[in-house]
């Protein structure tokens, strides 16, 4: 009898792991639910965002920041409200983010089509990955069935989210939180490459790296001096935008990367790739191989983020608005 119900115990555990595994991610989880769904997702954005490519770069970032907070839960949408005053999108790594709007939109179509039925957090993954890949740069396989999260932090965002200023110990570290390691961190940085920057997130390089009016060594003293000269003239100058990977940031390419060679990453976090001797090795593995082999080492680490904690089966919601938590 006792091994009977040893048995018992194993099968049970054995349908448990099933269970678990089928409310997991999956390809095309709305086949059956919103068999459109990623197709109104496509055609939106192949409609718009040729007219805006720089869109690209901000729904990765988002993208990003969402994953890193508390899972890709679309938690980084979330309005600031009476009951919680302070929620990601008003922490300082998410003041400038934009294309909320995008997202509501997108959001609309889709309830249209099938009411409380698409999460925000998979239409954060879908635009981020259609919009990439509308513009030029690699594919990647979104599995869907995230669902979305109630709570948004602004105080963990600020201690989640790696920051331009971060050193390698540091920004390894909150990648290695996330369940990501030191190939996804050379890698996902490498979105960087059509990506644009505020003067703030970098000027400390250029004027006063250790508080007495220095720059940065670890900085191309040349391109410092290019910076200041035409870029940022002053300090604390919040408008003006400059790129990520100058000449080449409408091309998602393997540039940023050379650039990191020549000590002309704009970040103190890209700099410090450099400083590693393993992602080093990595940055010149990378740079040795074809651009195809990027892409498609790059969507590895996409995927693998985009599984980062999310919310499946009966945990969150289907939020109606993708600011608000439904009551």
């Amino acid at each position: 009898m006792g091994g009977m119900n040893q048995f018992g115990i194993v099968v049970l555990s054995l349908f448990g792991l099933m269970v678990g595994s089928q409310a997991q991610l999956q390809l095309g989880f709305y086949a059956k639910s919103c068999p459109k769904a990623e197709q109104i997702v496509l055609n939106y954005v192949k409609e718009h965002i040729p007219n805006a490519p720089s869109l690209a770069a901000t729904f990765i970032r988002m993208h990003f920041h969402d994953c890193f907070v508390r899972g890709c839960d679309a938690s980084v949408l979330l309005n600031s409200t009476t009951g919680n005053a302070d929620a990601e999108r008003d922490a300082v790594p998410n003041q400038t983010l934009r294309g909320f709007d995008f997202i509501d939109r997108v959001k609309s179509l889709l309830e249209d089509e099938c009411p409380g039925v698409v999460s925000c957090a998979d239409i954060i993954s879908l635009v981020a990955r259609d919009s990439i890949v509308t513009t030029g740069g690699p594919f990647w396989n979104v599995p869907t069935g995230r669902r979305d999260g109630t709570i948004s932090n602004a105080t963990e965002a600020a201690n989640n989210i790696p920051s331009p200023f971060h050193n390698f110990t540091t920004i390894r570290g909150l990648f290695n939180n996330q369940g990501l390691d030191l190939k996804d961190l050379v890698l996902l940085s490498g979105a960087h490459t059509i990506g644009i920057s505020h003067c703030t997130s970098f000027e400390n390089r250029l004027y006063n790296f250790t508080g007495v009016g220095d720059e940065d060594p670890a900085l191309d003293s040349e391109y410092a001096a290019t910076l200041r000269a035409n870029k940022c003239r002053v300090r604390n100058d919040t408008t003006t935008k400059v790129e990520m990977d100058p000449g080449s940031r409408k091309t998602f390419d393997l540039s940023y990367y050379t650039l990191l060679l020549k000590r002309r990453g704009l970040f103190q976090s890209d700099a410090a790739l450099t400083t590693n001797s393993n992602s080093l090795a990595l940055i010149n593995q990378l740079l040795s191989g074809s651009l195809q082999n990027f892409f498609s080492e790059f969507a590895t680490s996409m995927e693998k983020m985009g599984r980062v904690n999310v919310k499946t089966g009966t945990t969150g919601q289907i939020r109606k608005q993708c600011a608000l938590v439904n009551t």
